[in-house]
């Protein structure tokens, strides 16, 4: 997809900042979100996972009191002269995942809500990680697999995105390989993505405090000299109007906190070292747009389930990864993924190397995607292991518009590749999602993983 220059998760906890050391003033209690593994012949063992809150929305204070280290959306000049001392002195604390941040979790599902009023704050949207233990995310090795999960995006109007992703995390966070991070995957940290987002407000155990610069429209987040860049595998990105997965590859395999030329920014955006873009399969930008929608082949005003199968080319989980499918089951039924309908385009119905050679080529994008590798530099990151993320976020650069509307919205769109769904390029602008749909969420449930055909009836 195309997404803006800024991963923008918009953060509005107006009483609340960021750190690295551990606070005393909430208690952190992980909420359990139970996933199962599954085998060849249908059994599944569940698994007592959790979810944790990353650390960007967490209150952030000083290690000896309730003085902010970050207010609105600058650092305290005091408490934080330079980043080494930053992290000396603030702490990140506890998080209170129902009142303060609208996180309701439940057996095997997880709640987002995108505005929640809480009592010191008014919250906008999360972002949270599969947890193995109190200590460490869940790693994902998915090739020569599937992952299957239940999603309602009923409720999810132009301009939001419920998203569910996997993202090249170290297990713990970055904790061990940098001795100042005392906070670890237990408090969330360690964010990364092919976005290279610079508005981390802690990178490596560091305050990203270097050139910070406040947004000009979001009184809560701003941009450091760092950014923070890694593989992304986005397996969904939707509202109840459009849907897409995308693989986003980097030239580096890991977390990498960039600066300069490397983090792709502005008009460099192709020289960094992660595709920004990636290769998005997208069913209403590939011509289909009947497919998925309140009252279409896919009915997203239910719940249904959706399905990303990771096929190797020996059929191993040591083989090269040749392609990425995709099908969804809804009220017992199979369905499958949506086959392209673009003039010049052969026929596809999943993303492998020769899908996005031939959508760039007849959408006129460049090929960021092949340059950093294609489907062997994905293959790498979940031979690493990956981190299972789910968001809910409005967007405060291009309104979701790459999302869900036509993008760049300046093209005509009847230009092959700029309708990506049927909302208005006047929809989407935070300020208006936010006091219009504050009610807005998203659930995810029954998260399941293990051998191709195991997690779903068919």
């Amino acid at each position: 997809m195309h997404r803006p220059l800024i991963f923008a998760l918009s953060l509005a906890v107006v009483a609340f900042v960021r750190g690295q050391n551990i606070g005393t003033q909430q208690a952190e209690s992980h909420p359990q979100v139970s996933s199962q593994v599954c085998r060849s012949g249908g059994s599944c063992t569940s698994q007592s996972t959790s979810i944790v809150l990353d650390s960007n929305w967490r209150w952030t204070h000083t290690t000896s009191g309730y003085t902010n280290c970050y207010t609105g959306n600058e650092w305290d000049a005091t408490l934080c002269p330079d980043p080494q001392t930053c992290a000396q002195n603030c702490a990140i604390d506890g998080a209170d995942y129902p009142g303060t941040y609208g996180i309701a979790a439940s057996g095997n599902q997880v709640t987002l809500k995108f505005v929640t009023h809480g009592p010191y704050s008014t919250n906008i949207g999360s972002r949270v990680y599969l947890m193995a233990n109190e200590s460490a995310y869940q790693m994902f090795h998915l090739k020569n697999q599937e992952f299957t999960f239940d999603v309602d995006v009923s409720n999810l109007p132009c301009g939001l995105n419920g998203a569910l992703y996997f993202v090249q995390m170290q297990p713990d966070g970055g904790m061990s390989a940098h001795p100042t991070n005392k906070a670890g995957a237990k408090y969330g940290t360690g964010y990364c993505d092919a976005q290279c987002p610079h508005d981390m407000k802690w990178i490596n155990g560091e305050a990203n405090m270097l050139n910070w610069t406040p947004s000009p429209n979001d009184p809560n987040s701003g941009s450091g000299k760092y950014g923070t860049c890694c593989n992304e595998m986005d397996i969904w990105e939707a509202n109840f109007n459009a849907a897409a997965y995308t693989p986003h590859v980097c030239s580096v395999q890991g977390e990498y906190r960039c600066s300069g030329d490397d983090c792709g920014d502005g008009d460099n955006r192709y020289g960094g070292v992660c595709d920004k873009d990636g290769c998005d399969f997208n069913s209403y930008r590939m011509g289909v747009k009947n497919f998925l929608g309140k009252g279409l082949t896919v009915d997203t005003s239910s719940k249904f389930t959706v399905v990303t199968q990771f096929i190797t080319a020996d059929n191993t989980s040591t083989g090269a990864l040749k392609e990425i499918r995709r099908l969804y089951v809804q009220n017992g039924k199979v369905i499958q993924n949506s086959k392209t309908s673009v003039q010049g385009m052969q026929t596809y119905d999943s993303v492998s190397d020769q899908f996005c050679n031939a959508q760039k080529t007849a959408f006129g994008d460049k090929n960021d995607f092949e340059a950093k590798g294609g489907l062997a530099s994905m293959g790498k990151a979940l031979d690493y292991g990956m981190v299972l993320v789910m968001s809910l976020w409005d967007d405060h650069t291009a309104d979701m518009l790459w999302l869900d509307s036509d993008y760049p919205p300046t093209k005509s769109a009847s230009t092959p590749g700029v309708s990506r769904g049927p909302c208005a390029t006047t929809s989407g602008k935070p300020t208006d999602v936010e006091s219009q749909y504050p009610n807005s969420s998203v659930t995810f449930s029954n998260i399941k993983w293990g051998d191709l055909g195991s997690t779903y009836a068919h």
